[in-house]
């Protein structure tokens, strides 16, 4: 595929510099309006025609290279301090040139994660304001569109552009990522370059790259299935089915539904299918989980010799669809038509059976769309509607979720790193901003892990220098009553010894931030605001408690465990109450924490009704709890667990 578009840009080179046009020499990552790192090194890289001369002038100086057999050419600026804006030119010893214009010096940040990084300023606070005063020349915007890939990329799916904050371009952008760039500006008077890339619903493994992801262990099976996807599709999906049944299996012990036996209880469904939340159906009416649906179609001898097409519209959110027992497609999106090929041969004379596994993930579930979307097509041009002939049984939820397709889009491996982070190349950059880890909920003990192994694998990508900034995840879901174990909580651990272990990272406690009624909180200005103050203590080394009280030790003291902080400005503070409140003593193994009465004491906090079974100490653990204890700068102390110590 690479020497596929190599081979193009070849020949719009070479068309373009017949015409006497600019000539698209330089990677589409470099064009007007863009920012590129201050006080780095920065590569440049292209494509020209094949071992030939290539210039390269910015500020006056010229840099040179000659392009491989390929025509690709890669030079390295001199680092550079913040300004412009400056013109950047290439030439080739063919003749052919082109120009940017507008371009800045200052620090670049690129901006991912899931969700709640991809909320936009229209859907923030105050939208309406932020956008109508946003005009900022100096910031820069550049968004990737959500695509996937079972290999690298070398270019964007749709193209990029770079621009300046307007009203109009920015409120459509990151609200986070905007917030911290304007915020951060007020201290770090320099340009700012920024990237937005980011996924609603992602996991961490699809933006990590197979070589992290082998080094990090337990994906191999996956990642070579994922490979073989980039070749053989048909075959990938084979393989796949086998660890889906497998998984299936050890939990439904001789049960085969796939094959489209009479196995439980299966009722009619509705003549044209739509999300089964409408369907009338109270078990069904607020429905996240899996649903067994199924159909059959009768075919004569001629039509079952033929290949064909199976339409399922669209399905909310992911399916694994077989065809006489025989796995044909798995997708994942709600937003993806269903279009699976059925190769000569598959078919059947008589009753053929399309059996398909759809799991919902949240709000609306199961197959919908036209009712024609829905259709096996023959190639002889018979098409069959299958509406009107599907039958459903409810998946219990004690089952739980069945294994994500190595190429399903946001819970895969690699895919959205492959599209969407691959072709930026080396594009040099001061950090990284990361709001993710909702989707890991499940896996939390794995997380702390899969962040250290990503930020080393992103930074060899934007610079071994590169920081990152991390936001806690913000409190979501019921409060708690007593107290319990929380997945939402282990990913907050998790997050906070990863950053803890990294001299280079930094913490934007958000737990106070969140709507428990709303995975989505519209307060990403003092998110943005955190992430800055973040910025300036790691990055910019301003002697500024970075992310609030952070918990450095916890010792037993007669009947009361003593826990120390430090970044405290200004002293710890408890508001509504002279207590601190969340904070839990602990046994050994689950369910062995018990709430426990806190008081402040300077820097430290001790908590009361210590037990000499006790081993450890939690603080605001749980999916969405409510916590008190924050430092005169109103920073809050984020969630924790420690051991106790002597």
């Amino acid at each position: 595929m690479p020497d596929v578009r190599n081979l193009l840009a070849l020949v719009l080179l070479s068309i373009s510099t017949a015409a006497g046009a600019a000539d698209a020499i330089f990677d589409e990552m470099f064009q007007d309006h863009a920012v590129l790192q201050r006080d780095r090194s920065v590569p440049v890289w292209g494509i020209a025609q094949p071992n030939e001369q290539v210039v390269v002038t910015f500020r006056g100086q010229q840099t040179s290279v000659q392009s491989d057999a390929k025509g690709e050419w890669r030079v390295q600026l001199p680092a550079t301090p913040a300004g412009g804006p400056y013109e950047l030119a290439v030439r080739t010893a063919s003749g052919a040139e082109q120009k940017l214009n507008d371009i800045l010096v200052g620090d670049v940040w690129v901006c991912s994660g899931q969700s709640n990084m991809e909320m936009q300023v229209r859907s923030s606070l105050n939208a309406y304001g932020e956008i109508q005063r946003a005009s900022n020349d100096s910031i820069r915007l550049l968004t990737i569109s959500r695509t996937t890939s079972a290999t690298p990329e070398h270019t964007f799916a749709t193209p990029v552009r770079w621009q300046a904050v307007t009203p109009e371009s920015i409120a459509d952008f990151s609200a986070v990522c905007f917030y911290f760039a304007r915020e951060l500006q007020k201290h770090v008077d320099v340009p700012m370059g920024l990237i937005h890339a980011s996924w609603g619903g992602s996991k961490i493994e699809p933006w990590m790259s197979v070589e992290a992801l082998r080094a990090a262990g337990g994906y191999e099976k996956n990642l070579n299935i994922l490979e073989l996807r980039g070749s053989q599709p048909k075959a990938a999906i084979k393989e796949w089915s086998r660890v889906w049944e497998s998984w299936w299996a050890t939990k439904n012990a001789g049960q085969q539904p796939w094959l489209g036996k009479s196995e439980g209880v299966w009722a009619r469904a509705p003549h044209e299918l739509s999300h089964w939340e409408g369907w009338g159906v109270t078990p069904l009416a607020q429905f996240n989980g899996m649903v067994w649906l199924r159909a059959n179609v009768e075919l004569t001898a001629k039509q079952a010799k033929q290949a064909a097409t199976l339409g399922l519209g669209w399905v909310d959110d992911v399916d694994m669809t077989w065809l006489n027992g025989k796995a044909i497609g798995s997708t994942a999106g709600p937003d993806t038509e269903r279009n699976y090929s059925i190769d000569k041969g598959l078919l059947r004379t008589g009753v053929n059976t399309i059996v398909v596994n759809a799991l919902d993930l949240w709000g609306p579930g199961g197959m919908y769309g036209p009712s024609e979307s829905r259709a096996l097509k023959l190639q002889d041009g018979t098409v069959i509607p299958l509406d009107g002939r599907w039958e459903y049984t409810i998946v219990p939820i004690s089952i739980g979720q069945p294994p994500r397709a190595p190429w399903d889009s946001t819970a895969g491996l690699s895919v959205i790193g492959n599209a969407m982070i691959a072709p930026l190349g080396h594009y040099r950059a001061r950090g990284v901003l990361w709001y993710q880890g909702e989707s890991n909920w499940d896996e939390p003990q794995r997380y702390q892990g899969l962040l250290a192994a990503w930020m080393k694998d992103w930074r060899a990508r934007f610079g071994e220098d590169a920081a990152f900034l991390i936001v806690q995840l913000a409190n979501f879901g019921p409060a708690p009553s007593e107290p319990t174990e929380s997945g939402w909580a282990g990913v907050r651990e998790s997050q906070r010894l990863a950053v803890a272990n990294d001299k280079n990272a930094g913490l934007a406690v958000a737990i106070d931030l969140g709507d428990r009624y709303d995975i989505h909180p519209a307060n990403k200005q003092q998110v943005g605001y955190r992430l800055a103050r973040a910025a300036r203590h790691v990055v910019y080394g301003e002697s500024i408690t970075p992310s609030g009280p952070v918990p450095v030790k916890a010792e037993r003291s007669g009947d009361e465990v003593v826990i120390s902080f430090e970044d405290v400005d200004d002293g710890l503070v408890t508001y509504s109450s002279d207590r601190a409140i969340g904070f839990e003593l602990c046994g050994n193994g689950l369910n062995s924490c018990r709430y426990a009465g806190a008081r402040v004491e300077g820097n430290t906090v001790r908590v009361s009704g210590a037990k000499a079974t006790d081993e450890r100490v939690r603080f605001c653990w749980a999916d969405s709890p409510v916590c008190n204890l924050y430092d005169g700068a109103a920073l809050p102390a984020g969630p924790f667990e420690m051991d106790i110590g002597y």
